[in-house]
């Protein structure tokens, strides 16, 4: 996500403040205490048991829609997009490299690695979406901070937000090059390969240059809480630095947390979706439209969405993989689910080019995520 320009909303109440704090991340920190006495109360084992048992079948309706919500949003109107008068000049272009080049690059690597039984070109498109994932938790946090300042009337200048992304970006540098590994040989869904290395220097490296950002950061919040008075950048602040801080870099630091930190991400995402469609959907509830109600439109994306997820992580995974994989191949180093690795890694890796466009200002549509409807009429 990144800043859209628009008139803000309203200040939100208390109430919704708070709601809004927890749908965005903000009350990540809370979790730890509430690991620590789950923890204290029935032992670790089980503690951690009943964290991957809930996440594992939350994913289907949390995890799994999110991914396949970004397909729903970025192939609408894919003809006005690509060719029409939608986009122009590089949002254009960046709409083509997402949605054609992309995921033809993506799909010819997958095919080129299952056909020849590659567990090293299978490996290297894995590490690819782990070292993509980074960037994509930290753009997203930057997006969130951006939006959510708009909509309580905060700006920033060009520099505040180059401060703001260069300590995004480093999280992301320190978070993959954190901890140093001298590569080791390690399984991601039934596919065995050894890592790239990280050299114990690049780790400190990182470590020293987001730290430098951190103290940038502090500084230029300090010199704008001094320039123009009362900030109220609790909840973007909070969702920027959980998406950097808990959810990126320290995410291992505590055992029952990291199974619940791709449901926070994706919630966040989520919430951000149903701004934008509901805004746009309670907009084309009057004239000159007169289209079903946002509550009909909503339910239906999310009702896709629920549908879309299904296939992408279960349904067409499944069903290559026992279609394709003979038994006698499933104990070589691809395992058992080698489709079902190539589509989690494809599906991811597309994800985070596709939201390089839905959520940039050169799109439209993110008007929606800052003035609601009623207000815009009245401009």
């Amino acid at each position: 996500m990144t800043a859209v320009a628009a008139a803000e909303a309203p200040a939100p109440s208390w109430r919704r403040e708070i709601v809004e704090l927890a749908l965005v991340g903000g009350l990540t920190p809370l979790l730890y205490p509430l690991s620590w006495l789950l923890r204290r109360a029935v032992g670790l084992d089980a503690a951690e048991y009943a964290a991957g048992f809930t996440t594992f079948y939350a994913a289907h309706v949390v995890n799994d829609p999110h991914f396949a919500v970004t397909y729903l949003l970025f192939y609408e109107d894919v003809r006005g997009r690509a060719f029409g008068g939608t986009f122009s000049g590089l949002q254009r272009a960046r709409y083509w490299l997402a949605g054609a080049v992309v995921p033809a690059g993506l799909a010819a690597w997958a095919a080129f690695a299952l056909a020849t039984r590659s567990a090293v070109a299978l490996g290297w498109m894995i590490q690819l979406m782990f070292l993509l994932v980074g960037w994509h938790y930290v753009k997203q946090g930057f997006g969130v901070m951006s939006v959510l300042s708009a909509r309580r009337g905060v700006r920033f200048t060009a520099d505040e937000r180059v401060v703001l992304l260069a300590h995004g970006y480093a999280g992301w540098a320190y978070a993959w090059a954190e901890p140093f590994d001298l590569g080791r040989e390690v399984e991601e869904k039934g596919v065995v390969y050894t890592t790239l290395a990280h050299p114990l220097w690049l780790e400190q490296a990182t470590r020293g240059v987001f730290f430098a950002t951190a103290a940038a950061l502090v500084v230029m919040l300090v010199r704008k809480r001094l320039r123009e008075g009362r900030l109220p950048l609790v909840t973007p602040l909070a969702a920027m630095l959980c998406s950097i801080w808990a959810w990126s870099i320290y995410s291992s630091v505590d055992p029952l947390v990291r199974y619940v930190i791709p449901a926070l991400h994706s919630v966040q995402y989520l919430y951000f979706v149903w701004l934008l469609r509901r805004n746009q959907a309670k907009e084309r509830e009057g004239p000159p439209w007169f289209e079903r109600s946002a509550r009909v439109r909503v339910g239906a994306l999310a009702a896709f969405a629920l549908v879309l997820g299904f296939v992408l992580f279960h349904g067409a995974p499944t069903f290559l993989d026992d279609l394709f994989t003979p038994r006698r191949s499933r104990l070589t180093d691809l395992g058992a689910t080698p489709y079902f690795a190539a589509l989690y890694a494809f599906v991811n890796i597309h994800h985070y080019f596709m939201d390089t466009v839905i959520w940039r200002r050169d799109n439209p549509l993110t008007r929606y995520l800052v003035a609601e409807p009623r207000e815009r009429a009245t401009r």
